[in-house]
């Protein structure tokens, strides 16, 4: 059967057993051993190393995954394993059939039931070339790595197989890769290492902490040498972090990989605290055996929330209005304004100028939206509104923008309540200055009639 076929038949499996699956409880989930078939492109820059890619090299391929363990939820009722229909076309594509008894494959369930979901997944099988000491070695065989990527934010896995050299495969090579073959057509391989992520791209807010997961399998006769974590930024690489046999090298202030521990099962997670906007950027979790390297790529987008503020910076018969957004990253932003009349809906409302951007030391940027009002004989209701990615949903700030009238009656009133003022403080002034007259002149008289002599007095 081919695997347009076989998927149609999983998807119906799935489909029909989807009421039985709901009656499971997560106790009695159990795990069962499937074929995980995959639709890939074999890159046949071959024997030649360093090549470039392109459609002329590329060809049809199947991975098939043989008997991985997954958790049955009784959705897979009625599955049976991948039967390889020899008779289906002219140009069959090249199988690759890959034992998984040596290493655990994650989230197996996600590529299981990825074409029944809607997603898709991309798998690239190409060559796998060992160091020339490596080579020297070990027995004669061929390598090969798989990269598969389940789309919308699924997982990643990097996987290097090795060709198998058994009785079964006797001495019929196949046609394309020249490579011995089982009786059935099909590249017997088995995995060796893989490494993968569950989160390809991440996005964290400015300041906050940010894990990002790389985990790993090997063949028991393997061993690890050594974890490497890289961060590509603007067009330059750097260190960040780096663990040989034990030893541990930061580059990065405040990095920390998972104990060692956690780091011999498996578990190379990096965690970063307080993130800047240096901290941007491509991140390469690399892992280094005995005998193989494989890698995983983390994209991490590092963002801040804009803040919004809308005051009336002129009363005039034609208010402005300004709209400030500060503090916000990435770049884009979208600033719109809308009016409302009372009992009415919001209008948009468009001739809104903006001010030059700004940027500060922390690399944050800011920008201003001004909007002259016209709030009518009524008044309205001016509302700023700013979307951005970092945002769950829009900011938005609203003013009250009164009629002219209203405006300007404050003016009257202050104008009439400092002329009362004035004449208040004119008429105290005036008593005042008759109070000390009649002072001054009761005054003269008593010291006349104090001072004088006494046949003045009698005169």
């Amino acid at each position: 059967m081919g695997t347009e076929g076989w998927c149609l038949l999983l998807c119906l499996a799935l489909s029909g057993a989807a009421d039985t699956a709901q009656s499971f409880s997560a106790v009695e989930r159990q795990w069962r051993a499937v074929d995980v078939v995959l639709d890939c492109l074999l890159v046949e820059e071959g024997q030649q190393r360093g090549g470039f890619v392109s459609k002329e090299n590329m060809v049809k391929a199947l991975l098939v995954l043989k008997q991985v363990p997954v958790l049955d939820d009784g959705s897979l009722e009625g599955f049976t394993n991948f039967q390889l229909d020899t008779m289906a076309t002219d140009n069959p594509p090249v199988t690759f059939e890959a034992s998984v008894n040596l290493i655990q494959i994650p989230h197996a369930e996600a590529l299981l039931h990825a074409d029944c979901s809607g997603k898709e997944v991309t798998c690239e099988i190409s060559r796998y070339f060992l160091q020339a000491r490596q080579e020297a070695t070990v027995e004669k065989a061929a390598w090969f790595i798989t990269n598969v990527q389940v789309s919308g934010g699924g997982p990643s896995i990097s996987m290097v197989m090795k060709t198998l050299r058994d009785a079964e495969n006797g001495v019929i090579l196949h046609p394309t890769l020249k490579l011995l073959q089982g009786l059935q057509g099909t590249v017997q391989t088995a995995v060796e290492l893989q490494v993968t992520t569950r989160t390809p791209s991440l996005s964290f807010l400015l300041g906050s902490s940010a894990s990002l997961h790389c985990s790993f399998s090997m063949a028991p006769s393997l061993d690890l040498t050594s974890v490497v974590w890289r961060l590509q930024q603007k067009g330059s690489g750097q260190l960040v972090y780096s663990w040989t046999m034990g030893q541990g090298q930061v580059k990065r202030e405040g990095v920390t990989l998972e104990p060692e521990q956690q780091l011999m099962a498996g578990n190379a997670s990096l965690t970063l605290p307080g993130l800047t906007l240096k901290d941007e950027g491509t991140y390469i979790c690399q892992i280094t055996t005995s005998l193989y390297q494989a890698q995983q790529i983390i994209q991490l987008y590092v963002q801040a929330s804009p803040k919004v503020q809308l005051s009336l910076a002129s009363e005039a018969l034609r208010p402005t209005l300004i709209c400030n957004i500060a503090g916000y990253y990435p770049l884009d932003v979208t600033v719109t304004w809308t009016r409302e009349e009372l009992g009415g809906a919001p209008v948009p409302v468009s001739d809104a100028f903006f001010s030059s951007l700004r940027q500060s030391p922390a690399g944050t940027y800011s920008i201003s939206s001004s909007l002259t009002a016209e709030p009518g004989s009524a008044g309205a209701t001016y509302t700023c509104q700013v979307t951005h990615v970092s945002l769950e949903e829009p900011l938005r700030a609203s003013i009250w923008v009164s009629p002219p009238e209203q405006r300007t009656m404050p003016l009257g009133v202050l104008f009439a309540s400092s002329l009362f003022f004035l004449v208040l403080l004119y008429l105290g002034l005036q008593r005042r200055q008759a109070t000390s007259s009649k002072l001054c002149q009761d005054s003269e008289a008593f010291w006349a009639a104090t001072l004088l002599p006494p046949s003045k007095k009698k005169e």
